[in-house]
């Protein structure tokens, strides 16, 4: 749990900024495009963090590799509170925290997977360690956004005082994490990422699913607030934390159920995230064009539903097919391609000149549906899926000492 407190730390280094979006705008008058540029800023620096920091954990170790995440999240924060003294410097901030983010979710979900079973933890279920990574993880990516919100809404020098919780947190989960200890082992042979994106599971199923993963979030705080902004003015930095708390958090208080829906099929957890965020995009599209703030928060539910369903799913069919010399990097393959969803609230805001926002909502709906039938159709299992999937379990409880 401390290694996985640190996830928390992460996550909301990653979310603090989304709900001052606003803030920003109203302080520094920058145009829409100009704060949702920057929210998709931090995928810039997300993918080389994540395609640096599973290799990196892999070879010289997790624990080192995040702690020193953590240092450079500190100093994106550091460099977003000098935001206010000279706009560049946001630019910077948000880079270092997709830097560091990429880097602590590539080698941190491997750390918390490795600890959470044996020979470092007692948990030998299936997927446990997943989903402890997912809602630790998600808890931080929740509360930051609400936190941020209510201090830029009536703190003072809100745009620097509200990112000192992110600092206190990081602070505090190192001092905890140290007595945490490395889970790589130095016998295990090497083996390459390719050998598990070549499985067919990580094509047909976690490929498809990945890219819905921070769909259903990104729409709730980077898409929803602005559109339903006339019917809540005032309150806007308010609304768009609570909206941030709502997607993400419910998508943490899901994610423990998945162990049950997943006793009907593998595959079952994707199909209900994938027909969550389907009718997430739905009751959103709805919400904009009607400009109905109650209709957003509700979707919110189902949009963060489907975030914590995808991503517990994706996690978990991760570490059945990683070797266990490439489990972070594999890790980090499958968090480039769900980040790609951060980019959401961008895309529809350069259609937006041309296609209403409820339109494009109302398309990446159908489109999650037909997601969800492709992973439907290729959910079928037979002998041979179901004896590879024996054997890779077999596998795991010998490289832990259990067998």
């Amino acid at each position: 749990m401390p290694a996985a407190f640190l996830l928390t730390a992460a996550g909301w280094g990653a979310n603090q900024f989304s709900s001052l979006l606003g803030g920003y705008q109203a302080e520094f008058g920058l145009s829409g495009q100009a704060v949702t540029g920057l929210l998709v800023l931090y995928v810039a620096g997300l993918l080389p963090g994540l395609l640096l920091g599973g290799p990196m954990g892999d070879q010289y170790g997790r624990r080192p590799v995040v702690f020193g995440a953590i240092a450079i999240s500190v100093a994106g924060t550091a460099a977003l509170m000098a935001g206010v003294i000279a706009t560049p410097w946001l630019v910077v901030g948000r880079l270092l925290a997709g830097v560091s983010t990429g880097a602590v979710l590539a080698a941190g979900s491997a750390w918390v997977r490795d600890l959470s079973h044996p020979p470092f933890g007692t948990a030998v279920e299936d997927g446990v360690g997943a989903r402890r990574a997912g809602v630790l993880l998600s808890l931080g990516f929740s509360v930051s956004g609400l936190v941020s919100a209510l201090i830029a809404q009536w703190g003072p020098n809100p745009l620097v005082i509200a990112y000192v919780p992110h600092l206190v947190l990081s602070v505090a989960g190192l001092a905890l994490a140290l007595s945490c200890p490395e889970t790589r082992t130095r016998d295990v042979q090497r083996s390459s990422q390719a050998s598990g994106i070549r499985d067919p599971r990580f094509r047909r199923l976690v490929l498809p699913v990945s890219l819905w993963v921070f769909v259903g979030p990104t729409v709730a705080f980077g898409v929803l607030p602005a559109q339903v902004a006339a019917e809540v003015r005032g309150f806007e930095l308010v609304y768009a934390g609570v909206a941030a708390l709502l997607a993400p958090g419910f998508g943490a208080v899901v994610q423990p159920l998945a162990r049950r829906v997943a006793r009907r099929g593998e595959c079952a957890p994707a199909i209900v995230g994938l027909l969550a965020l389907t009718a997430g995009l739905a009751f959103a599209a709805t919400a904009a064009w009607l400009v109905l703030p109650w209709l957003g928060l509700f979707a919110d539910l189902l949009l963060g539903a489907g975030y914590g369903f995808c991503a517990t799913f994706c996690l978990t069919v991760v570490g059945r097919i990683a070797p266990p010399a490439a489990l972070a990097r594999l890790t980090a393959a499958f968090w480039v391609i769900a980040y790609l969803g951060f980019c959401t609230p961008l895309v529809v805001s350069l259609l937006e000149p041309v296609v209403a926002a409820p339109v494009v909502l109302a398309v990446l709906g159908s489109l999650a549906l037909v997601t969800c039938a492709v992973v439907s159709a290729g959910d079928q299992p037979d002998r041979d899926g179901q004896e590879r999937r024996r054997a890779d379990h077999i596998e795991r409880l010998r490289d832990a000492g259990v067998l």
